[in-house]
């Protein structure tokens, strides 16, 4: 009964941090929204609107499917019953308990852009092939990642390896929080493996930097004026078949006071490519800014971290045994090739909780 108390305060607490009566309300509006005479005249918006409305909806149920629960094991536990159930009522306790600790997770993502569709970006280190090679198994990682969650993903720009692997790869992932959960992936990742490029199966070292940008739309205090813009376009290398390859369907977009160059090559039609770059450069001058800031102010925690080469956060060792570690939370699993296959969840709610701490 103490625990079930725990959970009713818990669940309180809960709903109280993550709006619940007010999402209620919001979901109402999105509603009317979706509902209203030309919503899909703009596909794109209405996607959007589509994906936000499923994921509110989601997390209502989830909340309101454990109170219904914990209401009828507290009924349960009150009754004559009671004593004859005990196992049972421990066995729901421990579940309950359980599924707290993963709801809780939506209090820990309240930045100001966690709620938005992430871009992550792998490129190879050294290592030659070896290297591109792991960029290309990351890669797929995050893509059954992302499978798992529902998420949709379109791979924007992909620089594939002479032999094997990819250079880099940049995808725009879009789901309800999906820079929130992915944006601790952003650092180096470090592969031990038996190389299976060398005949002697010598012992390999290999590195790929992964960067994580959350999606950020036009607004004021994000405006970038067309004069400092530079477009070329070109026929797509990639993903489009035959009618990108006859049309120059791919955007280079450079900012002339950064420098800064992004290229989108994934879509069919020039205009979709053209929203997908500036979305890209947006990302991409917001963590310019960022960094600034950083250099100014100290972070609590202690200095701001680049997602630069020497910041290495996991270790993915095969050989001579087998091991994934987060070098920053220390959380680690036993099992390489379920984490390769996208089973990151361990990983990713133990560094969301240490940022909270």
């Amino acid at each position: 009964m103490e625990k079930i108390s725990e959970l009713k305060e818990k669940l309180s607490l809960l709903k109280s941090k993550l709006d619940f009566e007010g999402k209620k309300a919001e979901i109402i509006r999105l509603q009317e929204k979706a509902a209203s005479p030309g919503f899909w005249d703009n596909p794109q918006e209405a996607q959007k609107i589509s994906r936000e409305l499923a994921g509110l909806i989601n997390e209502q149920e989830k909340i309101t499917a454990f109170e219904q629960r914990l209401s009828l094991l507290a009924e349960i536990a009150s009754s004559a019953e009671a004593a004859d159930l005990l196992e049972d009522l421990k066995k729901e306790t421990v579940e309950l308990e359980r599924v707290m600790t993963k709801l809780e997770l939506g209090t820990y993502l309240s930045g100001p852009y966690d709620k938005n569709a992430a871009i992550l970006s792998i490129h190879s280190g050294q290592g030659g092939t070896e290297a591109m090679d792991w960029a290309s198994m990351l890669a797929r990682m995050y893509l059954r990642y992302a499978e798992k969650k529902g998420w949709k993903v379109d791979v924007v720009d992909q620089i594939p390896g002479e032999e094997a692997g990819i250079k880099s790869i940049t995808m725009a992932i879009d789901g309800p929080y999906a820079y929130g959960y992915l944006k601790g992936e952003r650092g180096t990742h470090r592969l031990v493996r038996q190389s299976p490029f060398n005949a002697d199966k010598l012992r390999q070292t290999s590195f790929a930097l992964v960067e994580v940008l959350p999606e950020i739309e036009e607004t004021e205090e994000i405006h970038i004026p067309e004069s400092e813009l530079e477009w070329e376009f070109f026929r797509a290398s990639s993903h489009g078949g035959q009618n990108v390859q006859k049309v120059s369907t791919a955007v280079r977009l450079r900012h002339l006071p950064t420098g800064i160059v992004v290229t989108s090559q994934s879509e069919r039609y020039q205009e979709r490519n053209r929203e997908i770059a500036l979305n890209l450069l947006r990302a991409k001058l917001w963590q310019i800014e960022e960094e600034k800031k950083a250099k100014e102010v100290k972070d609590l925690k202690g200095e701001f971290k680049l997602a630069g080469w020497g910041n290495q956060i996991r270790s993915y060792v095969l050989h001579p045994y087998k091991m994934v570690k987060d070098l920053r939370t220390n959380y680690e699993e036993s099992d390489p090739f379920a984490v390769l296959d996208g089973e990151l969840d361990g990983f990713i709610e133990t560094e969301l909780r240490q940022l909270a701490l």
